[in-house]
Parts: structure tokens; C-alpha cells; sequence
């Protein structure tokens, strides 16, 4: 299993990286908020990952820090719920604001996000509970805020649109927020939190 990487970020290009460790590409696909988080490419980076195996395919995934991926882990054994879904909650969430929707048992907001609809919502809620209990402890009394970093409005419709929302409906939220001198990874964080209002 592999748990951890740290390296050279090569490919930085919603929702994929590419890390150098060592002479070796390890290919990933990351939530959004670990994209802010990341910093630029040719830069070292360390990552927490998850290895998802399937018939299919090998997919490894990438997070900023070990509270994104426990929540990776907690969404994947919800009823429902697969690594896509989990990935949109995650570029749309933050860990904090997910815990305090879930307790406060804001299914509209939940319902925001791409891919869930209002039975996902309220499964999520009665489901991961006692999970984010048992994880975080108590739900938080703010909620956070994620740091970004650069590039442009045709990545962040691309980003969008690997995310789950159809490129009509990404092509909208990506204009209505898109200003000039904004970043791609400043464009999704706009485009997500005006989802959630």
C-alpha cells in the first residue's frame, strides 16, 4: 500500500498530478483542495494518498493533508458514494464545512455539490454522523477557508467538468465568477462556493 509520496510536482492540471519521487512518475488525481494547498510546479510536495484497486484500473489519490484522505475513506463506505462523488465532495467542502453540514443536517447545501442529489444528501447526513464523530471529534465552530494557487478559465471548465458538472452548466458557473487577472484554481473555488449560496 502506498500511503505517503514526496517529490517534484511535474504536472499540476486539475484533477491530475503528475509527482517525480526519485525518477519514478506517480500519477494522481486530488481534490481540489489539496490543489490550493500544493505548491507550484517544479516545486517538492508530500502527499497522502490512497490506492484504489479495481478490476479496471489502479488509482491512486492525493491529498494535502491526513484529514482530507480520512474523509476520502469515510465517503467511500457510504452507500452510493464512489471515489468521483468523494472527489466532488471534497473540491467543493472543505473537511470542517462538510463536518458542520453534516451536523447541522444542511442536506440543501450538500445537494450544491455535483453529483448529489436529495436521497444522497440525507444518506450522507444519517451515514457519516457518527463516522466524522469518531474521526474529528465535535463539528467545528468556523469554518475554514482554502489558500489557491495560478492558472486559467479554460482549465477551470475542464476542472468543472472532470468533477461531474456537464460543460454547459461548468461553462456558466466558470463566467459568472471569472474576473481578469483570477488564477484557474481561484475561478473553481469561486465557481464551487457560489454553488453552495
Amino acid at each position: 500500500m502506498i500511503g505517503r509520496l514526496r517529490g517534484t510536482i511535474e504536472v499540476k492540471q486539475a484533477p491530475y498530478l503528475l509527482i517525480d519521487v526519485n525518477g519514478v512518475g506517480y500519477e494522481l488525481e486530488a481534490p481540489m483542495s489539496a490543489f490550493y494547498e500544493l505548491p507550484a510546479i517544479g516545486e517538492q510536495a508530500q502527499v497522502y494518498t490512497h490506492l484504489a484497486v479495481r478490476e479496471d484500473a489502479q488509482t491512486l489519490y492525493a491529498f494535502s493533508n491526513e484529514q482530507q484522505r480520512s474523509l476520502f475513506r469515510a465517503l467511500l463506505k457510504v452507500n452510493g458514494v464512489g471515489a468521483k462523488m468523494a472527489l466532488a465532495i471534497l473540491s467543493g467542502m472543505n473537511p470542517e464545512e462538510f463536518h458542520r453540514c453534516v451536523e447541522l443536517g444542511d442536506a440543501p447545501a450538500l445537494t450544491k455539490l455535483p453529483g448529489v442529489g436529495k436521497k444522497t444528501a440525507e444518506r450522507l447526513i444519517i451515514e457519516m454522523r457518527d463516522r466524522l464523530k469518531a474521526l474529528f471529534g465535535e463539528a467545528p465552530a468556523t469554518l475554514g477557508t482554502e489558500p489557491s494557487k495560478a492558472n486559467q478559465a479554460d482549465e477551470a471548465i475542464q476542472a468543472l467538468v472532470a468533477l461531474g458538472y456537464k460543460p454547459a452548466e461548468a461553462e456558466r458557473l466558470v463566467k459568472a465568477v471569472a474576473a481578469e487577472g483570477k488564477d484557474s484554481e481561484v475561478i473553481i473555488r469561486d465557481a464551487l462556493k457560489a454553488t453552495l449560496k
